[in-house]
């Protein structure tokens, strides 16, 4: 993965719990580094359509961990233990002429919350200094035994190396209470709603 760091000075205007904003504040590194690979996703065709929310569309892999899964295309490669940051507990890149131009990534713990507002806000931390916050929105993902997962949706934009990336983190707590949160970044224009959309609904807390 790139290793172009990303500095912090995010704010998150809908934080209630000043303490819970330090905390984010104090972990943001750890986010930020797991998160540093500013990258281009160029267009990845779905195999297959009308999955259901929790399940991976056909053809597509999955990445995962002891608490979250989530499904990638299939041009994605998933990242071994040696080749992705020591901060990610899952990641999978797409590749082209020899470098990342696209990840998904899945971290676990990087801050302490103590609900899925709090870990949205340690999740907006790792946003990098000059990115536009375009929002947040309340959403649910599919929980253990089939139920649902209380979630936050933060989508953003940023610059590098001249690209406009639009960027999505889908932050919440797993089965034990503990932060989670599901990156995707993508050059405007070059990720289709309806991947995206899949990529989302695919989020799946594990019992």
């Amino acid at each position: 993965m790139g290793t172009d760091a990303m500095s912090t000075d995010a704010t998150s205007t809908r934080a209630t719990n000043t303490g819970a904003l330090r905390t984010a504040r104090r972990t943001a590194g750890r986010l930020l580094a797991a998160a540093s690979l500013s990258v281009a996703l160029l267009g990845t065709a779905a195999c297959g359509s009308g999955a259901q929310d929790g399940t991976a569309p056909e053809g597509w892999g999955v990445l995962e961990t002891a608490a979250v899964t989530v499904a990638h295309p299939p041009a994605f490669k998933e990242q071994g233990d040696a080749g992705r940051s020591r901060f990610n507990a899952a990641a999978a890149t797409l590749s082209e002429g020899g470098r990342a131009v696209g990840t998904i990534t899945v971290q676990l713990g990087f801050t302490e919350a103590d609900s899925a507002e709090e870990a949205a806000i340690g999740a907006e931390a790792g946003i990098a200094l000059g990115s536009t916050l375009k929002g947040q929105k309340e959403i649910t993902v599919s929980g253990p035994e089939g139920g649902r997962a209380e979630a936050r949706r933060i989508d953003f934009a940023f610059t590098v190396k001249g690209d406009r990336v639009d960027g999505v983190i889908v932050a919440g707590l797993d089965a034990d209470r503990k932060a989670y949160a599901v990156r995707v970044d993508a050059v405007q224009g070059r990720l289709g709603d309806d991947d995206l959309k899949r990529i989302i609904e695919s989020v799946t807390v594990r019992g």
